[in-house]
C-alpha cells in the first residue's frame, strides 16, 4: 500500500513502511486525514460518510506504529486512486438526467445563439461556489495526503531527511504548459497569431485538431504546426459530446481516434469538454492525456483529479488541467484579468506541481482577450526567469515523467546519486520536516543544477 507514494516521490520504498491498522469498512464514503484534507474510500474505526455535509471523522489521530512501520486507518493506494481517477464522483457524474441534458444540449447547439448557449451554461453550473470538494480553485488533497504520510514515516524511520528524485528536470521549482483546443474554423485561422505570439516569449504549446467533421484537416495545416516546433494532438473525434455516451459506442469511436494518431504524428490525447471515464482510457493508444481537470466546479462533467501532479492510469500519463480554462474565465465568469490564473499558479507552485492551460484560439476573439493571453505569457516568462519554472510541451513533460518513474536512488557512501536513462538531468533532494511541515532540500551536488526546488 505504498507503490503510488514511493512513485510519486521516487524514493527508496524501505523509508516508508506501511501498513493498514484494522480491518476496513465495508462501504466507502469520505472521511479526513487532518482537519484540512479530505479522503474518500474506506477506512478503519470510523464508519465514513456518504455526504459531505456530514461531520466527517478525522483519522489521523487513529494512525499508529509497530515499530519502523506506519499503521494507517486506510489503504494509501485506494485513496490516491479514488481521487486521482474521481471514482469519488462517478455516482453524480453518471445521474442519468445530467446526461440527458448533455445529449438534449448537443443536439440542439448548432441551432442555438451564443447568448442563448452562455445563459444555459451558467443556469447548469449554478451553485458551483457552494461546492466543497474538491477545494476551489486548486485541489491539492492527494499532495496533502502524501505530504502527511512522509511527516508520519520521518517520525517512524527516526531519521531527519529522506531522499527522493526531484520532480522536475535541473532542478526547476514547477513546470508549466500551454494547450490549445481548436474547435472551429475560426480557430485555425487564429493559430499562427497564437504560435507567433508564443514565439515571442520562447513558448511552445500544443495544438489539439479535432479529426472530423468540424473544418479540414489538410496535410498543410499539421506542417505548419509541426514546422515551427510546435505539437499537435489529437482533440476528440467530431466533438459531438457524446464520445463517452456508452462502451460500446466508445470503442468504435477509439478505433478512428487511434487511426488519426498516426496521421497527425501524436502522441496525446484530450476529449470534448473534458468528458471523461478514467476506466476506459485503456483502450486509447497514446502515451498520454490531458483530459482530466484538476477541479471541475465549473466545466459540465463536474468532479477533479484533486492533484497538481502527472499520474499514470494504467499506461497512460495524465496530465492534468490544473488551471480554469479560457472561455470559463471570458464566459462564465465574466473576468478579462490573470488575477485568477496568478492565484491557481501560486497554489501550484506551492506543492511544485505542474501549471497547466487550455487557450482556445476560438475564443480570443476580441483585443482584450488577446491581452489577456498575452499577459498570461509575460508572467509565465517571468517565473521562467525569477522562479526557475520549465515551461515545456506535454510530449516533453511525457518524456521526462516516464524517465523519472523509471529512476531509482543508490546510496554511495554517505550520498544519494540517481541512476536510469535521463538521470543527467535528475537532481537528488530531500523530505524534512519544519515546524510541523513537510519542507523539500536538496543534497550538495545541488548546487550544479542552478536553483532550489522549494526556492
Amino acid at each position: 500500500m505504498n507503490d503510488c507514494i514511493v512513485q510519486y516521490y521516487r524514493c527508496p520504498e524501505n523509508f516508508v513502511r506501511l501498513k493498514l491498522r484494522g480491518a476496513l469498512s465495508e462501504t466507502t464514503g469520505y472521511f479526513k486525514f487532518g482537519s484540512h484534507t479530505t479522503c474518500y474510500g474506506r477506512c478503519s474505526g470510523h464508519l465514513p460518510s456518504s455526504s459531505l455535509t456530514a461531520t466527517l471523522p478525522d483519522t489521523l489521530s487513529d494512525t499508529t506504529t509497530d515499530g519502523d512501520t506506519v499503521c494507517l486507518p486506510f489503504d494509501l493506494d485506494e485513496v490516491a486512486d479514488n481521487l486521482r481517477n474521481e471514482l469519488y464522483s462517478q455516482e453524480s457524474s453518471s445521474r442519468a438526467d445530467t446526461k440527458s441534458i448533455g445529449r438534449a444540449y448537443y443536439l440542439l447547439r448548432p441551432f442555438l445563439s451564443v447568448a442563448f448557449r452562455r445563459y444555459m451554461q451558467k443556469w447548469y453550473l449554478r451553485g458551483w461556489d457552494r461546492l466543497r470538494f474538491p477545494q476551489w480553485p486548486v485541489d491539492r488533497s492527494v499532495e496533502q495526503i502524501f505530504e502527511q504520510v512522509m511527516l508520519l514515516s520521518l517520525a517512524t524511520q527516526s531519521v531527519d531527511q529522506i531522499p527522493f528524485v526531484w520532480f522536475w528536470p535541473e532542478g526547476a521549482s514547477s513546470c508549466a504548459m500551454v494547450t490549445h483546443d481548436v474547435e472551429t474554423m475560426q480557430g485555425v485561422l487564429t493559430c499562427p497569431y497564437l504560435m507567433d505570439t508564443e514565439d515571442k516569449f520562447a513558448i511552445k504549446g500544443s495544438f489539439q485538431i479535432i479529426p472530423e467533421e468540424r473544418y479540414e484537416v489538410s496535410d498543410g495545416l499539421l506542417d505548419s504546426i509541426r514546422r515551427r516546433g510546435f505539437e499537435v494532438g489529437v482533440h476528440d473525434l467530431n466533438h459531438d459530446g457524446h464520445l463517452f455516451r456508452d462502451r460500446e459506442q466508445f470503442l468504435e469511436r477509439v478505433k478512428k481516434i487511434n487511426s488519426y494518431k498516426v496521421r497527425f504524428g501524436a502522441s496525446g490525447f484530450r476529449t470534448a469538454v473534458l468528458y471523461r471515464k478514467q476506466l476506459w482510457f485503456d483502450a486509447l493508444d497514446f502515451s498520454y492525456d490531458m483530459s482530466v481537470p484538476n477541479v471541475a466546479h465549473l466545466d459540465p462533467q463536474r468532479g477533479g483529479c484533486c492533484t497538481v501532479m502527472p499520474y499514470f492510469v494504467g499506461k497512460i500519463l495524465e496530465l492534468p488541467l490544473t488551471t480554469t480554462q479560457d472561455y470559463t474565465l471570458f464566459h462564465i465568469l465574466n473576468r478579462e484579468s490573470i488575477d485568477l490564473w496568478k492565484s491557481q499558479i501560486a497554489l501550484i507552485m506551492e506543492k511544485h506541481g505542474l501549471i497547466s492551460f487550455n487557450i482556445h484560439p476560438d475564443y480570443l476573439d476580441s483585443p482584450s482577450r488577446r491581452t489577456v493571453f498575452e499577459t498570461l505569457l509575460e508572467y509565465l516568462s517571468e517565473l521562467r526567469r525569477e522562479k526557475g519554472v520549465w515551461i515545456t510541451t506535454p510530449g516533453e513533460i511525457d518524456r521526462w515523467w516516464r524517465q523519472r518513474a523509471a529512476m531509482k536512488l543508490v546510496k554511495d557512501g554517505r550520498d544519494w546519486h540517481v541512476e536510469g536513462p535521463g538521470s543527467e538531468r535528475a537532481c537528488v533532494a530531500y523530505i524534512e520536516q519544519n515546524d510541523g511541515q513537510i519542507s523539500y532540500t536538496c543534497a550538495p551536488a545541488f548546487s550544479a543544477c542552478g536553483r532550489s526546488p522549494h526556492g
